[in-house]
């Protein structure tokens, strides 16, 4: 089963997600149901919040051939100083891609879904994708990287976007499918 992604406007995307202390057959089942929502969005990485679950678990596919990657409990432990700027897209605002400013590399320490830690240093997109999931655990959307200015020009898509939350909110407070 894939769970519907949270977009624009659903304040579960705003809350700073909490520690997960279980590593069980739950949390094992929601890391296939996130792996399968982010490659049916066609997402590199994809945060619980982004659907409607308030823990500290992402995954990330770096491209480099090794698949998807549950990181549970994350931290970021060191950053470059230097940054980058380069588009990035959110699953969480369809169609919006921007440029955003991120570290060079980044290294980020985090557990597997069987409890194990492990450190991983990761440059240029990677470091993108394990930033921008990051943010996501502490409620900080891609938006908030934009100058008002760019916001300002953004206003109608991401009312539009906010509206089409608000439909999904409603549809799964109703417990009626979407169409």
């Amino acid at each position: 089963m894939e769970r519907k992604v949270r977009l624009y406007g659903d304040p579960v995307l705003r809350q700073k997600a909490k520690p997960i202390l279980d590593f069980d057959e739950l949390l094992r089942a929601l890391i296939d149901e996130m792996t399968q929502s982010m490659y049916r969005y066609d997402g590199t990485g994809l945060a619980a919040p982004q659907v409607g679950i308030g823990l500290r678990l992402m995954l990330v596919d770096i491209q480099d051939g090794s698949g998807p990657t549950p990181m549970i409990n994350p931290e970021l432990i060191e950053a470059s100083e230097e940054t980058v700027k380069g588009e990035e897209g959110c699953l969480s605002f369809p169609d919006i891609y921007e440029d955003i400013e991120r570290p060079k590399w980044v290294c980020v320490r985090y557990q597997d879904g069987s409890g194990k830690e492990w450190e991983k240093r990761l440059e240029g997109f990677g470091a993108r994708v394990i930033s921008h999931e990051m943010d996501h655990l502490d409620g900080v959307l891609m938006i908030d990287h934009l100058s008002h200015l760019k916001r300002k020009m953004l206003r109608k898509r991401l009312d539009i976007i906010r509206e089409k939350a608000r439909e999904i909110i409603q549809s799964l407070e109703s417990g009626i499918p979407e169409a």
